[in-house]
């Protein structure tokens, strides 16, 4: 999992990226890009193994998110709360924020779980600009790597 997350923040993927669920007092979730094409080339890639759980889910910790055993891609989401009960459900934390909560902090909540995820692959962010102008964004990721 952390090497596709390096993979995504190297590339440029999250940048322009909506905040597209955010439920306050547990997630706020990303990784779906704006570009639909771009998004289909990383799909293309298949899915990700799942990682075993040595951390948990607690506030400001980074996660992806799962349909099922083995289906990872390129959403992921930040505990705004501590989600232990997700370390049952085997979502494996493979990172966490260690300042800049304040920011995550600040995401704009309005929308909530309203996006369609399935809108935002097929019509990227002008789907997103038309019906939920005021999502928050990703202006641009560095992984902290040399």
């Amino acid at each position: 999992g952390v090497k596709r997350f390096h993979e995504l923040v190297d590339s440029g993927f999250f940048e322009g990226c909506r905040f597209f669920r955010v439920v306050p007092d547990f997630v706020v979730q990303f990784g779906i890009n704006g570009d639909p094409d771009v998004q289909k080339s990383w799909k293309a890639k298949g899915e990700l193994k799942d990682d075993q759980v040595v951390g948990s889910n607690v506030r400001g910790t980074i996660t992806f998110a799962t349909a099922g055993p083995n289906t990872r891609t390129t959403q992921l989401f930040i505990n705004t709360a501590n989600n232990q009960f997700l370390d049952r459900q085997k979502f494996s934390p493979i990172g966490e924020i260690v300042s800049g909560m304040n920011f995550v902090d600040q995401i704009d909540p309005e929308y909530r779980e309203k996006p369609s995820q399935a809108k935002i692959t097929e019509e990227g962010n002008a789907y997103l600009e038309e019906n939920f102008p005021n999502l928050s964004y990703i202006a641009s990721a560095t992984s902290g790597e040399e």
